[in-house]
């Protein structure tokens, strides 16, 4: 079964074609990354699953129902931008409160159990006010998580996070889904961060769906590289670019080298040419060069 289920949907504002089209599949259990640049669809695609918005045209199917049925919107999480909670009350008091707005059965055993999904049971008393960020956005996601929904749905909850803010966003995100069943659809453009949870990713650009794939498909499609350094590293980029396809220097001071045969094949090479190699290795793109050479792609540079 799919979580959610996006076809040909398309959201104006004014004369401004926000989606165009869009499809997109997330199946239960997944953690979907979703991800494109500023101004790609991805918050207004987050809204109208949520019913914030109003679609123009197309379909969204939650568990194999309309969107708008009563018994599926009741199963949904939201955080988007911040959590609506009082600065000066104490965090518990908000989660109550949301509690009670929610109609949650036995609310004060819900809201302990969801701020220790959160790792926030040692602040309830604390007020809102005066929680870090990264403390914030895990109210907000324990917020969501009142009465066990089966979707949760984030817009950039790691964004401003430092990274022990990061870590925990993390190791919560993946225990929601491991422990609870829930599928967790997110946007971020902290991609390094995301490659390490996600199961699945969706790549929105100006307003369709470019791609979607597994973790798996990601690293498959990910491409290798030999990294290397040399006593001479302008001369080695020099020869290498006349064999290789793509040959890249690094912040790092290493040399990158794209469709090499083997690292062998490349020390052979250099040394026949008089250059000796001191360090070289192999590895693979991550998701954030991935997507860098898929926007470049897209735009036929």
């Amino acid at each position: 079964m799919n979580a959610i289920e996006i076809r040909n949907l398309t959201k104006n504002f004014g004369e401004k074609q926000a989606l165009k089209g869009l499809n997109m599949i997330v199946p239960a259990g997944s953690i979907y990354g979703f991800i494109g640049e500023n101004g790609s669809g991805k918050s207004t695609t987050e809204k109208l699953i949520c019913g914030l918005l109003l679609p123009i045209g197309g379909s969204i199917k939650l568990f194999d129902r309309d969107y708008t049925d009563p018994d599926v919107r009741a199963r949904i999480g939201v955080l988007i931008e911040a959590p609506g909670c009082f600065p000066n009350y104490s965090v518990w008091n908000n989660m109550m409160l949301q509690a009670a707005n929610l109609s949650v059965k036995n609310p004060e055993r819900e809201v302990r159990k969801v701020l220790e999904i959160v790792r926030m049971e040692g602040a309830a008393s604390n007020k809102y006010k005066n929680c870090s960020l990264g403390m914030k956005q895990r109210i907000g996601i324990a917020m969501a998580l009142l009465g066990n929904p089966a979707l949760l749905v984030l817009d950039e909850p790691i964004n401003g996070l430092d990274a022990d803010g990061m870590r925990i966003m993390r190791e919560v995100l993946v225990d929601v889904t491991r422990d609870y069943g829930c599928t967790v659809l997110i946007s971020s453009h902290i991609l390094g961060e995301l490659e390490k949870i996600a199961t699945h990713y969706g790549i929105v650009r100006q307003g369709k769906m470019i791609r979607e794939m597994t973790a798996e498909e990601l690293d498959a499609g990910c491409r290798t590289y030999v990294a290397l350094k040399t006593e001479n590293m302008n001369g080695a980029a020099a020869l290498l670019g006349v064999r290789y396809s793509r040959v890249e220097q690094e912040e790092n001071g290493y040399l990158r080298v794209y469709d090499a045969g083997s690292p062998e094949e490349i020390v052979t090479y250099l040394y026949q040419n008089r250059i000796l190699v001191s360090e070289i290795g192999t590895a693979k793109i991550g998701l954030e060069e991935y997507y860098m050479d898929l926007m470049s792609e897209k735009e036929g540079r």
